[in-house]
């Protein structure tokens, strides 16, 4: 069975883990894993089999998803951990949504723990795309920054560039940006989000570097 337990009210959250890895019988051989102890071949052994001196394992893995390395090597074993005989407890910080589906899809128990949502201001998206029009690298990288922190959703964001470049498109302005430029970051902008979620990439990162490449 796979237990996840994550989110970024990290008081709660490591409560909860704790009290529950202590209700694991004594019978149970509990191995801990960090970045600096993973070892793929210790664990590929451990969801495919039984240890060597107990019955059953439980296998405590401790902000593994920091890392894409080990991130990537969970995500492609966790059907085969389901379907062990041993446990595996996972202990994260925020995970996305492609992260979450994951772990959903093998039938974890998932134990989400967010700190109360401040009310948000609202905020202008249009700062960000007319930053962009003018090629105001500087105020659209602050505006970017801005939204972010105020809670902006990332389809809404991209969604407004999106008609920013596609309205100048139309209008024919061409100052700051040539022609085929413009239709280029459309259609990059199109499967940006799609691809990201496939890849199980940060929406946030990869919008991010786009606007970097696109100054």
């Amino acid at each position: 069975m796979i237990y996840l337990f994550c989110g970024d009210d990290a008081k709660n959250k490591l409560v909860s883990h704790e009290k529950f890895v202590k209700s694991i019988p004594s019978v149970v051989e509990i191995f801990p894993v960090s970045r600096n102890n993973f070892n793929s071949a210790q664990i590929e052994s451990l969801y495919s089999g039984s240890s060597l001196f107990s019955a059953k394992s439980a296998v405590v893995f401790s902000n593994i998803f920091e890392y894409e390395e080990t991130r990537d090597f969970i995500l492609e074993k966790l059907k085969l951990m389901e379907k062990s005989t041993n446990s595996f407890i996972f202990l994260e910080s925020k995970l996305n949504k492609p992260i979450l589906d994951a772990f959903k899809k093998v039938g974890a128990k998932i134990n989400v723990f967010e700190l109360p949502k401040e009310k948000k201001e609202k905020f202008d998206n249009f700062l960000v795309a007319n930053a962009f029009e003018k090629k105001d690298k500087l105020n659209m990288w602050i505006y970017f920054r801005q939204a972010m922190d105020k809670g902006v959703g990332m389809e809404e964001l991209i969604g407004v560039l999106f008609w920013k470049i596609k309205d100048m498109i139309i209008k024919k302005n061409f100052r700051k940006f040539s022609e085929p430029e413009l239709k280029g970051f459309a259609s990059r902008l199109s499967y940006l989000l799609p691809e990201a979620r496939k890849e199980g990439r940060d929406a946030e990162s990869v919008f991010e570097q786009f606007l970097l490449e696109v100054f």
